[in-house]
């Protein structure tokens, strides 16, 4: 069995929704504390980002409810547990900023996308602001509206 190497930069998983239920402010880079099944689960791209959310427990920040599928073929030795909270490794000044702007602010932390950055596993988070629901149709209108614009100038060339 041929082994699948990803290639630099190439993406794992994203989560659309978040860019349907949220204004995105501000995008942060990430790095993740993995074990070793995990890694091998994300080199096979076995990770879903749908349901997660970033939180904040004694000054540092957690990846929770993202879900890693183990592989079959994982160590014996090893219990993984798919849905674990991971650390998120950031510098202390934006760890700093985080915070404040959850806090005072009243942002989110939302994971936007995991992905290969020279072979490390990289997080990109999110300050988010909620979206209303006249706001996510206002934004679907947008975008058929900005589809039907680009059809028209196409027809027209």
């Amino acid at each position: 069995m041929a082994k699948r190497v990803p290639k630099n930069d190439a993406s794992i998983a994203r989560n659309k929704k978040a860019w349907h239920d949220y204004f995105i402010e501000e995008e942060f880079e990430a790095g993740l504390v993995l074990e070793g099944w995990e890694v091998k689960s994300l080199r096979e791209g076995r990770a879903q980002l749908k349901e997660s959310y970033v939180i904040i427990r004694a000054g540092e920040l957690y990846l929770f409810g993202a879900h890693f599928s183990p592989l079959p073929a994982a160590s014996s030795h090893v219990s993984p547990d798919p849905t674990r909270s991971r650390k998120l490794l950031l510098h202390a000044s934006e760890i700093g900023k985080l915070i404040g702007a959850v806090e005072r602010k009243g942002y989110t932390l939302v994971p936007l996308s995991l992905y290969w950055k020279k072979g490390r596993a990289k997080l990109k988070i999110a300050l988010a602001k909620g979206k209303k629901q006249h706001d996510k149709r206002a934004s679907i209108r947008q975008r058929e509206w900005d589809r039907d614009q680009h059809r028209l100038m196409k027809l027209n060339r």
